[in-house]
């Protein structure tokens, strides 16, 4: 028999993009090839994602997908879905191996133990109080620029309509000396930029004694020799400190651009969500974030449709997001998750109502997103080369610090190089212009 292929399809947040590119690393190490999910393979790994009911639905599909296109493959399916409903998983032909959030670094022996055709065997184990951050001691394969680095695990929010606590259990935190090294070992071998990642990123470090907080380990990572851009995924509005500020003000690598869940503009629905803070607070925040990381760009989640969100809700909603002026808007339609309070809660919102309100704020976050790429015209932008950009061969497309898209015309292979480019035109949201110096400091 020959090398034994694994392709992994990834469903959801960056998280779980982190967590199949480190399970694919450990197959990689155990001899096996990685291969597309479209390709024949010998073991198909799905990683699921719960946020929403089409999540769990295209989780299934992913599944069966798996199941036509070799039928005597290996099929694992993990993640926040197999967590949480591994008997709606266990019914699904051809699964022969279910795994959580919990024992991923396990995974390869537990395929190998698994046999076609005997039945699922269920692996998926719940959270224990004294449960720790779960080392996976490889490097992910990520293409030399962007690297996610996960350092945190599991979520003490418990908001009236989310599931993800129950599918990552408590707050877990990854050690400073192996985020560090881990870190270092990115940029030794080629990453330019690291993008913290977690479930609830903020609480890094609370539930660890003699750990830094999240503040303190932004100062020690920004003194890596080599380190180029340090980025924070997502940050919970409760979670930024002055401490955290302040840090990240003094950061010669962090780059200007923050994601900050807002899900709501109205006090009212806040307060129903359970996000324990007020628009004006969001508000207040966002003023001393400006006033500290001046030209930040500032990203945002919002829901619609949660359970009694009136017109009025949603009006007072889209005014705050216009005044706040974000950067970029992730909309999504609220959709009830069993066991959470809010599945149950009275006035849902039908369905036509949730896609107009979704739709009008898309197109609300696409007008705002080019107000804000636009305000950069004329400007020299400092760009991190990603990739090429379109079939020609003779573009590249970059992001700035602040996480504008800029396209621009190049000859050779820029991947990972600094470039700086004057901005000279608007595409939509993204920005076209021209290289003025390469290699900056």
């Amino acid at each position: 028999m020959g090398e034994k292929k694994v392709a992994v399809y990834t469903l959801g947040c960056k998280v779980n993009q982190y967590e199949s590119a480190s399970i694919a690393a450990l197959f990689r190490e155990r001899g096996y090839k990685t291969v597309a999910f479209e390709d024949r393979a010998d073991v198909y790994i799905i990683n699921t994602c719960t946020v929403t009911h089409l999540g769990d639905r295209k989780s299934r599909q992913m599944i069966r997908r798996a199941a036509r296109r070799n039928p005597g493959a290996l099929i694992a399916v993990t993640g926040c879905y197999a967590q949480t409903s591994p008997e709606e998983i266990l019914k699904i032909p051809g699964v022969d191996l279910l795994v959580g959030t919990r024992n991923r670094a396990r995974l390869v022996d537990l395929i190998e133990t698994a046999v076609k055709g005997v039945g699922p065997l269920n692996a998926v184990t719940e959270f224990e109080a004294e449960d720790e951050f779960e080392e996976i001691p490889v490097l992910p394969v990520q293409g030399r620029v962007r690297a996610y680095l996960k350092i945190q695990e599991g979520c003490s929010n418990f908001c009236t309509y989310c599931i993800v606590p129950y599918a990552r259990g408590p707050v877990r935190s990854r050690r400073a000396e192996n985020v560090i090294n881990t870190a270092r070992a990115l940029v030794a071998a080629g990453y330019k930029e690291i993008v913290l990642t977690g479930i609830q990123t903020g609480l890094y470090g609370k539930d660890m004694d003699g750990e830094p907080a999240l503040a303190g380990l932004l100062r020690r990572l920004s003194g890596i020799s080599g380190l180029l851009r340090l980025r924070l995924s997502s940050i919970e509005p409760k979670d930024i400190t002055p401490g955290l500020v302040e840090a990240l003000a003094e950061s010669r690598v962090f780059c200007r651009h923050l994601h900050v869940p807002l899900q709501s503009g109205d006090d009212r629905v806040l307060e129903s969500m359970g996000r324990r803070y007020t628009a004006r607070e969001y508000a207040r925040l966002v003023e001393v974030l400006r006033a500290n990381l001046p030209g930040m760009g500032l990203t945002t989640d919002v829901m619609v449709g949660f359970p009694g969100e009136t017109g009025k809700n949603f009006e007072n909603t889209c005014r705050f997001i216009e005044k706040t002026s974000f950067s970029g808007l992730h909309v999504f339609k609220f959709s009830p998750r069993r066991g959470t309070p809010a599945a149950g809660f009275e006035a849902q919102v039908d369905p036509g109502t949730k896609e107009e309100r979704s739709r009008r704020l898309i197109r609300l976050g696409e007008v705002l997103s080019r107000q804000f790429a636009a305000e950069h015209l004329g400007m020299e932008l400092e760009v991190l080369a990603e990739q090429p950009f379109g079939k020609d061969g003779h573009m590249y497309e970059g992001r700035t610090g602040n996480y504008l898209r800029v396209i621009f015309p190049a000859d050779g292979d820029l991947r990972g190089e600094t470039v700086r480019v004057k901005a000279e035109k608007l595409k939509g949201n993204l920005l076209l212009g021209r290289i003025i110096k390469s290699d900056v400091e």
